[in-house]
């Protein structure tokens, strides 16, 4: 057969195949409305609110396949659901130059089309953004080819957090900028963290959001006296804790009378947090008109976060440097169910989260508010939708600030009487939905509506 004839029969089975291998894409069954796939190009247990998308799907029913890097232990509740599996991908590394972050791309985007290509037929994919390159464009081809709803989750803007560290003008920034206003508005539909970001998709983006303010679910909330105390003897790896005290004749325990107080503050050691300033405030903690306070306990907690942040070795050797008297710092490697534990046993939270765009808010804030936290938290665009000053917390703009808070809010600790208790109470009367319901009323009814 000559040259032409053989291009005209492999055209023609190929126009035969490929709507066959089309209809097998999108070839469903009594099950295909019952599957969602959840996904976020990240590490699965560094992302909580996908958790906890996946978890509210579970709950309602559906088979959820939930599809990213698994570089850190998911919460329990999410590996003892049956209905949840979790598909783990491989992170391709790449260095700082354009080519080699190009090649990543390319590669990262052929391993995802493979895997949602290559899975059971979803009626949905609900996708987590940042990070969305290639996530989005990929996602959006393969709910093209296989008839599946695409829904993006909105926590913040790719771009803005690659500008922190390359600048608002670099070649990929600037390309990351394009590519997330380009593939954003093809989402079926669109969920947002804030009414702040939701107005700014609207008005910039030409995309309609549903707000899903994240809440916390009922793991945060204010601990029992005993799991405080099994907690505190973990992590001091002794027979007594400085904070609390078991009654050997009838197992009771109480808090010391003389106890430090807890701050606790989690990081990921990313540049959107300037670990500086709590440092700067607690060595203003030690000075001289401070020292008539009490000892201040201080947990950087990594909890979920590997300790593989970028900013991690550079704050650790200030903090071994740091000569402090009246504080101690304590970095613990935590399981994902110690955290809550921990924020339950606090005395203050503090928050250094500066969101890149202005149009997210910490969701650790969230989680110390479920556990009836009070908080002090560094000032940034819409962070007024979740603290509210002088009522469950405190806003600050420098170290300087932070430390008279810290002296205000800690000088008559461990009495009650004072600002530190009047938040906590406010929070106990305040307590707005937690997530399930939450979730129930704004993505139930998305979810569902196919």
């Amino acid at each position: 057969m000559d040259v032409p004839g053989t291009v005209v029969c492999l055209a023609a089975v190929a126009g035969l195949l490929l709507p066959l291998w089309g209809f097998r894409l999108r070839q469903r069954n009594g099950g295909t409305e019952r599957r969602v796939c959840v996904l976020v190009l990240g590490d699965i247990g560094r992302s909580p609110r996908m958790q906890y998308h996946a978890l509210s799907l579970s709950r309602h029913g559906y088979q959820v396949t939930f599809v990213g890097f698994l570089d850190s232990k998911p919460h329990q509740d999410v590996l003892n659901e049956e209905k949840i599996r979790i598909l783990s991908i491989a992170e391709v590394k790449a260095g700082p130059k354009v080519l080699t972050y190009v090649s990543k791309v390319v590669l990262q985007s052929l391993q995802l089309l493979f895997v949602l290509l290559t899975m059971e037929l979803q009626s949905q994919i609900l996708m987590q953004n940042p990070p969305g390159l290639p996530g989005i464009a990929v996602a959006w081809f393969v709910s093209v080819l296989r008839g599946s709803r695409l829904v993006i989750d909105w926590h913040n803007y790719g771009f803005t957090i690659m500008a922190l560290s390359h600048g608002p003008t670099h070649p990929v920034v600037r390309l990351a900028k394009w590519y997330e206003h380009f593939f954003g508005p093809l989402a079926t539909s669109n969920l947002c963290v804030t009414n702040a970001m939701k107005e700014d998709l609207q008005k910039n983006w030409g995309i309609r959001a549903t707000t899903l303010y994240d809440r916390p679910p009922s793991i945060f909330r204010e601990m029992p006296l005993k799991l405080q105390h099994g907690l505190f003897m973990r992590l001091a790896d002794l027979e007594k804790s400085v904070f609390s005290v078991r009654d050997a004749a009838d197992g009771a325990v109480t808090l010391r009378t003389n106890r430090p107080a807890l701050l606790i503050s989690s990081t990921s050691w990313t540049e959107d947090e300037d670990f500086s300033i709590l440092l700067k405030a607690l060595q203003e903690y030690r000075g001289e008109n401070f020292t008539n306070f009490p000892l201040l306990s201080v947990f950087l907690c990594v909890f979920f976060f590997s300790g593989k942040g970028p900013q991690k070795e550079h704050y650790k050797k200030i903090i071994d440097s740091l000569r402090l008297d009246h504080v101690k710092i304590c970095t613990p490697w935590l399981e994902a169910e110690d955290y809550p534990v921990l924020l339950g046993s606090a005395d203050l939270g503090v928050c250094l989260h500066k969101s890149s765009s202005g149009l997210d808010l910490p969701m650790k804030v969230v989680d110390m508010f479920g556990c009836c936290l009070p908080v002090c938290a560094i000032s940034f665009k819409c962070l007024h939708e979740l603290v509210k000053h002088e009522e469950n917390g405190l806003i600050f703009r420098d170290s300087a600030e932070l430390a008279q808070q810290l002296q205000s809010l800690l000088s008559d600790f461990p009495s009650s009487d004072g600002r530190l208790g009047a938040f906590r109470r406010n929070l106990r009367t305040s307590r707005g939905q937690r997530w399930d319901d939450n979730w129930d009323q704004n993505v139930l009814p998305l979810i569902s509506s196919r």
